[in-house]
């Protein structure tokens, strides 16, 4: 490969090549190059169109199939993982679980008011998955966020109620009570426990 255009064909090659490995489509190279040729050639293709049809119909169903397969078996993988590490950390000195089995430690206790579903608050927070990795921190921002106690994730909503103002907790939510079956795309996965720092600063 010399030329800018026999580069450029050949990247292109390998990122298709690459897009139907990743969909698990099982191709004969031959063919499959034969139809790449007759399609650049504008060549009528030899397989009669209702045949045609069936066949990729056939191929996109198998796709999907196969994708929903894959996300069922992540979403178990994670409710799995989720349970287990919470099982584990209910066991750690410090925590507390509620009837809910929602999970928290002390870090700082306050001594303010207590928030009320009607309250609005102001917090700093740092939210994890259970391997550490953070999707969202106003900490790492440098700057607070004030939000209704009802307008959040029912984790969220349960531990305001029970910190004073002047608290810093970690909170460890189950899946149920943080976002569910379809979890938050793409950072949060179905079924996904989390792991909040939380600071309570005060009710607005």
């Amino acid at each position: 490969m010399n030329t800018d255009k026999e580069k450029t064909s050949y990247l292109i090659g390998l990122q298709v090549a690459g897009n139907l490995l990743a969909q698990g489509v099982d191709l004969d190279i031959d063919c499959f190059s034969k139809g790449i040729t007759g399609g650049l050639n504008q060549e009528a293709c030899e397989i009669p169109p209702e045949e045609a049809n069936a066949l990729l119909q056939k191929l996109e169903a198998g796709i999907k199939e196969k994708l929903q397969k894959q996300r069922m078996e992540a979403a178990m993988a994670n409710r799995t993982a989720g349970e287990e590490f919470l099982a584990e950390n209910a066991k750690k000195e410090g925590v507390t679980t509620t009837e809910s089995g929602l999970q928290y430690k002390v870090i700082t206790e306050g001594d303010g008011v207590i928030p009320t579903a009607t309250d609005t608050v102001e917090t700093h927070y740092e939210g994890t998955l259970i391997n550490g990795e953070i999707f969202d921190s106003s900490i790492k921002r440098g700057q607070t966020v004030s939000f209704p106690v009802s307008g959040v994730i029912k984790g969220w909503q349960e531990a305001l109620q029970l910190m004073p103002v002047g608290s810093k907790w970690e909170v460890y939510i189950p899946f149920n009570l943080a976002y569910g079956e379809a979890g938050s795309p793409p950072k949060i996965g179905p079924f996904s426990a989390l792991v909040f720092t939380v600071e309570l600063i005060k009710i607005v």
